[in-house]
Parts: C-alpha cells; sequence; structure tokens
C-alpha cells in the first residue's frame, strides 16, 4: 500500500547556501518540485555558517542542518566518517519526533553510511542517486583513498532499493562500475529552472564591460578546475580559437589546476586574453551566461552535464565534448555542437564555428532553449521522482520489512 501523505527524508551534504557541485541545486529543485506535489520532504544536510539549523521553504520543505563535525580530522575521509555518525544520530531523532518517514533517499557517497544506517534502523526502503562515480572521475581506481569511495558507492548501490542515474550514459557506467542488476537502475534526468535566467534588472551591455571589451567575443567555461572537466583542453584551444577570432575566454571555478594554467598563459602572452574569475555568486554566472556568445563543456568524463543545460536555459549556444550525458543533451548542428573529447583542435574548430556564423548560432539557441523547456523541467522530472517512489512503495509493502 502507498501512502496518501508520502514522507521522504533526503540526505546530502550540501544544501543551499553550501554549493559544493551540482548536488546541492538538484537537491533544492527536486525536493521544491516534490513538494508542489504532495510529498512531504525532509532535507538532512550539513550545517553552515549563518543558516538556520531548521527551516521551512517555500511548499512546504523542511531542511534540518545538522552538526557536521567541526573538531579536527586528519583528512577527508576521515572527516566523512566522522559527520555521517552525526548526521545518522540526528537524523534518527529528528524521524523519531516526525513519527516516521516512508523512504531515504540518499545523494551520493558522502552520506551513504548515515542513509544504509537509518535504513536498517527504520527499516524503511532507501534509494540513491549516483551523481558521479570514483572510477569516472580518476578514469579508474589507482589508490587507496580512491578504493575507499569507489567501495562506499558500491555499497551505497548494493543497499539501495533503486539506484537512480541522470543519464542513459550513467546507467550503464554504475552496471558495468557496480555489477548491478538492470531492473535496479533507473534514469531520471538532471534539470534546470529556466525562469531563473528571466528575472534581471541590470543592463546586461554594463554588465558586459566588467569581463570583455565591447569588440571581443565571450567564451564562457564554468566549472571545478580539475582534469576531468577539460578545462586543460580549452586552454590548449585558446591560441588556435584567436587566430581566427577577437575573443576573451572567461573562467569560471576554483580547482587544483588554476595556478598551472594561470601560469601558463601568462608564458605564451595571453594573461590578457584568459580571465580566471573563481567562484560568482549566482546572479552573476547566470548574466555571465546570458552574455556568453559560447558556453564551452570540454569534459573528459561528464555523468550528465548540468553547465551545459544552464547554458541552454541562458540562451548561449554551446560546444561540448561528445561524450557521457553530454553527447544524451546536445544534437549536433541542432541544439549545440559536439566535438571529439581531448583534442583542442576540434574544440576551437567547433568554438569558431558558432563564433563565426550568427544565424547558425542563433538557430542553436533557439532550438536548444526549447529542448530545455520540453524535455528538463523540474515538472516533469520530480513527477518521474515520485512515480519511482511509489513503486518502491507498493513492493516494499510485499515484504516481511513492513
Amino acid at each position: 500500500m502507498v501512502p496518501n501523505n508520502l514522507r521522504v527524508m533526503m540526505l546530502t551534504w550540501e544544501f543551499p547556501p553550501r554549493i559544493i557541485g551540482g548536488i546541492s541545486p538538484h537537491v533544492y529543485h527536486l525536493s521544491k518540485n516534490l513538494a508542489e506535489k504532495g510529498v512531504k520532504v525532509y532535507i538532512v544536510t550539513c550545517d553552515f555558517p549563518g543558516a538556520s539549523p531548521h527551516e521551512t521553504l517555500d511548499g512546504g520543505v523542511e531542511v534540518f542542518r545538522v552538526d557536521s563535525y567541526k573538531n579536527p580530522s586528519p583528512d577527508f575521509a576521515s572527516w566523512v566518517y566522522l559527520m555521517n555518525m552525526n548526521m545518522q544520530k540526528e537524523a534518527a531523532a529528528i524521524v523519531k519526533n516526525l513519527g516516521g518517514v516512508d523512504i531515504f533517499h540518499a545523494h551520493d557517497w558522502l552520506v551513504a553510511n548515515a542513509s544504509i544506517g537509518l535504513k536498517h534502523v527504520f527499516r524503511k526502503p532507501l534509494l540513491a542517486t549516483i551523481h558521479s562515480t570514483e572510477v569516472g572521475r580518476r578514469n579508474g581506481i589507482h589508490t587507496d583513498y580512491e578504493r575507499m569511495i569507489h567501495e562506499t558507492e558500491a555499497w551505497l548501490t548494493y543497499e539501495a532499493w533503486r539506484v537512480i542515474c541522470c543519464s542513459n550514459y550513467m546507467v550503464s557506467h554504475a552496471r558495468w562500475a557496480f555489477g548491478l542488476p538492470e531492473d535496479k537502475l533507473v534514469m531520471v534526468p538532471n534539470g534546470v529552472e529556466a525562469k531563473e535566467y528571466e528575472r534581471s534588472n541590470i543592463d546586461l551591455h554594463q554588465f558586459r564591460r566588467r569581463f570583455a571589451l565591447p569588440e571581443e567575443k565571450i567564451v564562457l567555461f564554468v566549472g571545478r578546475l580539475v582534469y576531468e572537466k577539460g578545462i586543460h583542453i580549452l586552454i590548449g584551444a585558446v591560441p588556435k580559437i584567436l587566430e581566427k577570432v577577437n575573443a576573451k575566454f572567461v573562467v569560471v571555478g576554483n580547482g587544483y589546476m588554476k595556478e598551472t594554467l594561470s601560469e601558463h598563459v601568462k608564458r605564451i602572452g595571453l594573461a590578457h586574453k584568459v580571465l580566471f574569475t573563481g567562484f560568482v555568486d549566482d546572479e552573476t554566472l547566470r548574466n555571465l551566461q546570458k552574455c556568453a556568445n559560447v558556453s564551452v563543456v570540454p569534459s573528459l568524463f561528464e555523468p550528465f552535464g548540468i553547465v551545459a543545460l544552464e547554458a541552454m536555459a541562458a540562451k548561449s549556444p554551446v560546444v561540448v565534448s561528445d561524450t557521457g550525458g553530454l553527447s544524451e543533451i546536445v544534437e549536433h548542428d541542432v541544439t549545440g555542437v559536439k566535438v571529439y573529447p581531448n583534442n583542442p583542435d576540434s574544440l576551437a574548430w567547433g568554438v569558431t564555428r558558432v563564433l563565426l556564423d550568427e544565424d547558425y548560432a542563433d538557430r542553436l539557441r533557439e532550438n536548444a532553449y526549447r529542448m530545455v523547456l520540453e524535455k528538463f523541467n523540474w515538472e516533469k522530472i520530480s513527477q518521474q521522482t515520485k512515480n519511482i517512489y511509489e513503486k518502491v512503495l507498493g513492493e516494499y509493502s510485499k515484504t516481511f520489512w513492513a
């Protein structure tokens, strides 16, 4: 039997205002849209300076920010383990006070221990959304630290009733990485809130001048400055693009490759053409995406590619690596340009093709925006997720746990 008032507890280590990567906005929009469909959603996440320990968002989502363990830890893995101990203890008390929940929903390996513990304490089904994998991020498992993360991910997928992946690529990747049966995996895409790009009270021409000269085309990269995101491929393509187009390369994000790449562009005499902004706030990012003449996603490994969707929602033409989830989002020559992964020459070809043909860029822009509204809206995604919850609870009701 599926309860009329479905109650779901989501566990995530990041939730606004804590934004580390794509999990935070994903959980925010998914929970908000589920609440609009009558699902009572409780978020358990880590505390954050200045954020309330308990708040109710518009729509009724309740957020509990729990002690994330502030004592010194020898390394990140130890902190994650101790954070999970605190999260499980505090989440168990919350569930008890609420009178129970129907489903636990874990987002990635960082909350695996707490989520699995809660599943067994309360004997309720656990779902897991796998946003990425260690074997994918690292192109294999090379160290004990990476093996620990991989085995935690495998344990979470083993304990989960269903494993949700954001692309068909990730479904096949998770099946291979964790040896999962096909009927345990389900694909629900990521989404984007296109309305957020409609709200702007600023003069975009004036805003644009903060980043580029009027005669320069803006080539935008948004993401962590790490190997798998392919930022080094874009930097390698910069001289080739500048041979044909007067452009400014705006790189938004932080990561361990930032200093090395910054030194490289200085050495080749192009520091005036590449701007590393570091982290920027949401409004600045959205306005930058709206100003960009082209947005580039040159990833080597990409489970989904939310940055490409956001660029499409901002009506910025996209050039992406033909890999992973990006291959599914972008239809070549229709909603964007696909280029060969790990190939600066191919990337330079794709970028210059968009920048030198305004009619072509406009066609990509309009087709992509229409596709985002039709296929990747949170209303549709939340309904798919709700359907999975109801199916799982129907199966659960026939087991001895119920």
